[in-house]
């Protein structure tokens, strides 16, 4: 996946995680599945985003950015910026 297409990716999951959250605010009703979506967005996000900086980083050291892998949630979820 190049550079391009995990932004776009990004700005997908960024936009629906906005409108997830602005409709628990707004909606009283529970919930459980728009709560069980943003966990799962926001772990998606991080990974996306991990792979991002990899891609970048790897190019800018001159090595090849098809290298990068998508890590793990358990490894990208505890990731302090």
């Amino acid at each position: 996946m190049k550079n391009q297409e995990i932004l776009h990716q990004i700005t997908e999951m960024a936009d629906e995680e906005r409108r997830l959250r602005d409709s628990l605010t707004t909606d009283r009703t529970g919930g459980q599945a728009e709560r069980r979506r943003l966990g799962e967005l926001e772990r998606e996000l991080d990974q996306c985003w991990d792979l991002l900086r990899q891609r970048r980083a790897r190019a800018e050291f001159g090595q090849d950015p098809d290298e990068a892998r998508v890590r793990p949630q358990s490894v990208v979820e505890d990731y302090r910026s």
